[in-house]
């Protein structure tokens, strides 16, 4: 079995008005991933993914790239326990 984990990032550069969050949450979707996204009042963009460690840090690194009109410049990823309450994978703000 996998060990499960959970991380949350904070995506900074052009990633609010370029589908970011729908396209988040479509690529942790396809990893079975939960969590939460959601657009930050400094213009940056914040996420949680909970799940097995291959399929998070898959997911981190293409947070990287992000959808076509994005300019992802910089990420910050904090480790969180992770947490067994949280299901789905939704927009929350």
């Amino acid at each position: 079995m996998t060990r499960k984990i959970a991380r949350k990032a904070r995506v900074m550069g052009q990633v609010q008005g370029v589908a970011f969050r729908t396209w988040t949450q479509a690529e942790a979707r396809k990893r079975d991933l939960h969590g939460w996204v959601r657009n930050n009042d400094d213009g940056s963009v914040s996420a949680m993914f909970i799940g097995p460690e291959d399929a998070v840090e898959e997911m981190l690194d293409r947070l990287r790239d992000g959808p076509g009109a994005a300019a992802v410049r910089d990420i910050e990823v904090e480790k969180l326990p992770a947490s067994p309450d949280i299901s789905g994978f939704e927009i929350t703000g």
